[in-house]
Formats: C-alpha cells, structure tokens, sequence
C-alpha cells in the first residue's frame, strides 16, 4: 500500500481523527534527512461519486508550533465565546467506528482506547503494517 511506504520511510507518530463517515484527518510526525521532525496535517476526504480520496495537507516546523497551536487555540476560542456563545461544542463529543458508524464517547467500554495513537519505529511491526492496511487510504 503506497500510505504504508511512505509511513515506513520517515513516520515517527500518527494520530486519526474520524470527523464523520467520509472525513479523516491525520496528524502525522515525520523526520527530515537531517533527523529533525516537522507536523503534516492531513484532511482526506472520501469522494462521493467513487472510492478515491481527496487529500489537502499542510507541514508545520518545529519553530512555528508553539505559533500554530497558539494561533489555532486563540482562534477557536474566539469562535467558541464570540461568535458562537450559546452553541453546545459537546454535542460532537463523538467518534466514528471503522464502519463509519456514530458513536457517542461515554458509550465506549472503560478499555476501549479510540484515541490510542499509532506509534512506529525505524522498522515498524508486522502488527503496526496489518493495522494501516486496514485504513483507508490517505494518499490517494
């Protein structure tokens, strides 16, 4: 799978965030050839018309993260008092299963971690490879 190559090749940490039954986003730390790392930000969203996938990415580097995320917060707190005051943000306090299926977060069992990251390694597990052959694929 293309995804798993180019995981396998620099891919430090990922992290899936299901936002619906046709949206994904990744956030994935990659490391350059000089052993540094950076941040892409992956939205994928499943085409309605066929089974292709329409990806928009953005690289963040380490001297910007501190202005991202505090950019970022700033901004969805302005939204959330200003904009927006009298809207429940909680009502999406919710995930998708594999299957694209709604499910609410106080629904899932006490050992049920959705929100595990995946971890990698220079040379990922067999168990880390069968796990992303089972996503989707954000790189199509």
């Amino acid at each position: 799978m293309e995804n798993e190559k180019n995981f396998d090749k620099n891919g430090v940490y990922s992290k899936r965030v299901r936002a619906g039954k046709r949206r994904t986003y990744f956030f994935d730390v990659r490391t350059t050839r000089g052993n540094d790392y950076y941040l892409t930000i992956t939205e994928s969203k499943k085409r309605a018309d066929d089974d292709t996938y329409e990806r928009h990415k953005i690289f963040i580097y380490k001297e910007d993260f501190m202005k991202f995320v505090n950019a970022m917060q700033e901004t969805v707190d302005y939204i959330k008092t200003d904009l927006l005051p009298d809207y429940d943000f909680d009502q999406h306090n919710h995930d998708y299963d594999e299957d694209g299926n709604y499910q609410r977060n106080e629904d899932k069992t006490e050992n049920e971690d959705v929100s595990a990251p995946i971890k990698t390694s220079e040379t990922p597990s067999s168990d880390f490879k069968a796990q992303q052959s089972t996503e989707e694929d954000k790189w199509d």
